[in-house]
């Protein structure tokens, strides 16, 4: 096999399509076939940096890591970073390249990328047996269909068979898969080649006769039935939805090693980005993580994380208008741990100055920490490595903000002032001897008997979720008949289903 594809669609956003890409990668991959995914536009504010110092969405970095080979910039080749409404930063090749309204973008700049993304899918399958694609949204958006690069537009162009991924968990399933395919163009619905249910609960016999009329009604077979597995949130493309209230990120249950648990609480602010900064946190036995917007949901919590955002200056008036801020300054005043990262980072600073990202000009921060911010048209990307509290650090950088340390102990490329700390870098606290050393610290000023997991290992956890993704296709897929779309692409003769476009 060389230069094999499929491409994975949904019938809405959060169908499934990025864990089931990924599952199909780690299948492929265990089963010898050099594999790489793609996902040709993107949304998200959850990104990575790869080695090459790019830029790209962090669902595509975890579907490398399925498929065992090191992400590139070839493999999202267009990134979209909302900042707002009805505005997003455009990532082209890894590097920002400008704002624009979603106006301006489906108005003409998105079909001038289309040549450069079928180059990069094409570059890819010159150099792997297979190549998984993932849509986005629904194929059968047909306000955008005229300029789509991402779902039937790059299926068409490189011929790539289509197989929609429908969450039944949320109802209605057989009409979105009947409705998605009722609503393409004759040459886009003879690349769907069929379906695969997500999310299933229930004993699969019961949804057998829906499948075959579902069969009768296009003429389309269903792949497969995969069953609802629980904690497999693994990077998802946006932190927007994330429910906010007393979630707690899914992460293996398991008590804690000392007499107390570790509560952690999240700042859920605007345009919130890098959110699986703390799935390491949540990893680790006996801590318990989750996201809040309320100053009362601060008072239990031994560790107050402000995450990373697109919007600095908007997440400082969020946190102000929300009483939040004064609540941080009081844990602040009091010795209680509070950890800003990345635009948290720079909030915790005392004055910043944004002609770049919100053009807000002078902000002053919320002063717990010696730093001046200063917004840079050039973004850093960077994948750094150091050390901190004694231990090896691995980390990556997406930021426009350059910080200016007047003070305060060194803490990776930032400071701490007590029990404040704050760094730019994401991912740090998914190197396992540092995470140890941090959640002693947070305990120790917590004042709480928690002791760290001595073993805990968050790269082994994330492959053994990628397993489990890998097993999930490999038992309730039919692998044999995807196999033969990845090698010889859709069937021919698949019925037309009306009415077809408008």
């Amino acid at each position: 096999m060389r230069g094999g594809g499929l491409l994975v669609a949904g019938t809405t956003s959060d169908a499934g399509k990025s864990v089931v890409t990924a599952g199909i990668c780690r299948w492929l991959v265990r089963q010898g076939v050099k594999v790489a995914p793609f996902k040709g536009q993107n949304m998200s504010l959850n990104s990575f940096v790869t080695r090459e110092g790019a830029e790209i969405g962090r669902a595509q970095a975890m579907q490398a890591q399925a498929a065992r080979v090191e992400p590139t910039a070839l493999m999202n080749p267009v990134l979209l970073k909302p900042g707002g409404d009805r505005s997003s930063q455009v990532v082209l090749m890894g590097k920002p390249v400008g704002e624009m309204s979603a106006r301006g973008y489906h108005g003409g700049r998105q079909q001038t990328l289309f040549e450069p993304v079928l180059a990069c899918l094409e570059e890819l399958r010159a150099t792997h047996d297979a190549v998984i694609c993932e849509g986005a949204g629904s194929p059968a958006e047909i306000n955008l269909r005229r300029t789509d690069i991402v779902n039937m537009g790059i299926a068409r162009a490189a011929r790539l068979p289509v197989v929609v991924v429908g969450d039944i968990d949320r109802g209605g399933v057989f009409a979105q898969f009947f409705g998605t395919t009722a609503l393409l163009a004759p040459e886009d619905q003879d690349l769907i080649a069929g379906y695969l249910v997500n999310k299933f609960r229930g004993d699969v016999t019961l949804l057998e006769p829906g499948l075959d009329m579902l069969h009768g009604l296009t003429g389309r077979r269903t792949f497969g039935v995969l069953p609802y597995a629980h904690g497999l949130g693994i990077d998802e493309e946006d932190g927007l939805r994330v429910s906010l209230r007393g979630t707690v990120r899914e992460s293996v249950v398991a008590p804690p090693l000392g007499a107390d648990v570790l509560r952690v609480a999240v700042c859920a602010v605007p345009l919130m980005s890098n959110f699986t900064d703390v799935d390491a946190l949540a990893a680790e036995p006996g801590v318990i993580v989750r996201f809040v917007d309320r100053p009362e949901e601060l008072a239990d919590a031994d560790l107050v994380v402000v995450p990373g955002t697109r919007g600095t200056v908007k997440a400082l008036a969020w946190l102000r208008e929300r009483g939040l801020a004064d609540a941080i300054a009081r844990r602040a005043a009091e010795g209680r741990p509070v950890l800003g990262i990345c635009g948290g980072f720079q909030a915790l600073g005392e004055h910043i100055e944004d002609e770049v990202e919100s053009r807000a000009g002078a902000v002053d921060g919320l002063g717990l920490l010696p730093v001046r911010v200063r917004f840079a048209r050039e973004k850093t990307l960077a994948r750094p490595v150091g050390e901190a509290l004694g231990e090896p650090v691995e980390g990556y950088e997406i930021h426009h903000g350059v910080a200016e340390v007047l003070g305060g102990d060194p803490f990776l490329d930032g400071c701490r002032v007590g029990a404040v700390w704050g760094t730019h870098w994401h991912g740090s606290l998914e190197s396992d001897g540092f995470r140890r050393a941090f959640l002693r610290e947070v305990a120790a000023a917590a004042g709480r008997a928690f002791v760290p997991a001595p073993d805990t290992s968050f790269g082994a956890l994330r492959e053994e979720q990628l397993d489990r993704l890998g097993d999930l296709i490999e038992e309730h897929a039919d692998t044999d008949a995807l196999l033969r779309l990845i090698e010889e692409g859709a069937p021919e003769g698949l019925p037309f289903v009306p009415p077809g476009a408008p």
